[in-house]
């Protein structure tokens, strides 16, 4: 099945406050940058701080679905004009589903005014994530903290960005 057509399937929502165990079984069970729940919770991501970070008006967190199963999530911040995560089951790699929210994110970043928006991931340049990020269009821009690397889009290089949000989800 072509790409486009695999992206059709792919249905997008806002995540709510019953997601939260499922998007913590999903970050827990990728094999690249990986981190485990004290992992997660030395760095500030809690139950709690999901849930808040569900119901600001200034976070969006997306999820999609496979038979009814949360497989993958997205996660971005409208203050600081950030991509938090993108994470995909492992079962669930290589169908779109990674692409998918990465795109909602930032056309919710782009629309919420941001010029140039950001993400951080591992400072490992051989991880996936810095292919699947540079052929997303995203430029490396320098070290972030955690001995990660920071990446950074511009509006200008999205070719995605004038969809509306309506037609992304």
């Amino acid at each position: 099945m072509s790409e486009a057509r695999e992206a059709q399937k792919i249905h997008v929502r806002e995540a709510d406050a019953a997601d939260i165990p499922a998007l913590f079984s999903v970050r827990t069970s990728v094999r690249e940058n990986h981190l485990d729940l004290v992992d997660l919770a030395e760095r500030g991501v809690t139950p709690a701080a999901v849930a808040a970070m569900i119901d600001a008006a200034d976070q969006g967190v997306w999820v999609v679905e496979d038979q009814n199963v949360i497989v993958a999530f997205s996660m971005a911040d409208a203050t600081t004009g950030s991509v938090f995560a993108v994470f995909v089951q492992p079962s669930a790699e290589g169908r779109g589903f990674g692409r998918a929210l990465l795109r909602v994110a930032e056309d919710w970043l782009f629309a919420a005014g941001w010029e140039t928006i950001q993400l951080q991931t591992d400072q490992d340049p051989l991880t996936r994530a810095h292919g699947f990020y540079r052929a997303s269009g995203w430029e490396l821009a320098g070290p972030a903290n955690h001995g990660d690397v920071r990446y950074e889009k511009h509006r200008l290089q999205d070719d995605h960005s004038l969809r509306s949000l309506g037609g992304s989800q």
